[in-house]
């Protein structure tokens, strides 16, 4: 008898992990860099390499990084919320062009607009991976001392801004 009580035991168990799996949201992974200061770097910008960019340009500012590239198709799907936002003006847009070429994403921008600050160019990746990034795109809301307060995986959604980063945002710069 207890040789046939292993088996659907294990079944149920298997079953189990299954569905808690499916269950789960992979845009709202939980980030270890939530609450902790944005990993500092200084990286040349996409539109003129004889500038740079730093977060500590931002100090002072709730600010918002979007890691994108050329490459990505779930960028071009999230683009033009982007546009949109950089239009309203309601928080400071910055890029992190990752793994990409330069010249590929200069022609991106002229193509489908331009809704960042500043890009940096993170040729080998190695800011995305301090960021831990996943995969582009993701977004970062980092507040005005520099900390991470948010980090959404995945194309941005009307829905994510409306319900989350916006009001986010405005309680940061409050």
């Amino acid at each position: 008898m207890l040789r046939y009580a292993f088996p659907i035991v294990a079944f149920f168990i298997l079953v189990f992990f299954l569905y808690r799996g499916l269950s789960l949201k992979p845009s709202e992974i939980p980030s270890p860099l939530i609450d902790k200061p944005a990993p500092a770097f200084t990286l040349p910008q996409v539109l003129n390499e004889q500038q740079t960019f730093t977060p500590a340009q931002m100090k002072g500012k709730v600010w918002m990084l979007n890691v994108w590239a050329s490459w990505c198709p779930s960028c071009r799907d999230e683009h033009p919320l982007l546009v949109e936002l950089g239009r309203k003006g309601l928080v400071s847009i910055n890029g992190l062009n990752y793994k990409d070429q330069r010249q590929d994403a200069i022609a991106w921008l002229n193509q489908f607009g331009n809704p960042f600050e500043n890009i940096a160019f993170d040729l080998q990746g190695n800011v995305g991976i301090d960021f831990g990034v996943y995969g582009a795109p993701e977004t970062f809301i980092i507040d005005k001392q520099g900390v991470i307060r948010y980090k959404h995986i995945g194309p941005l959604t009307g829905e994510a801004l409306r319900d989350k980063i916006l009001p986010l945002i405005k309680e940061l710069q409050g």
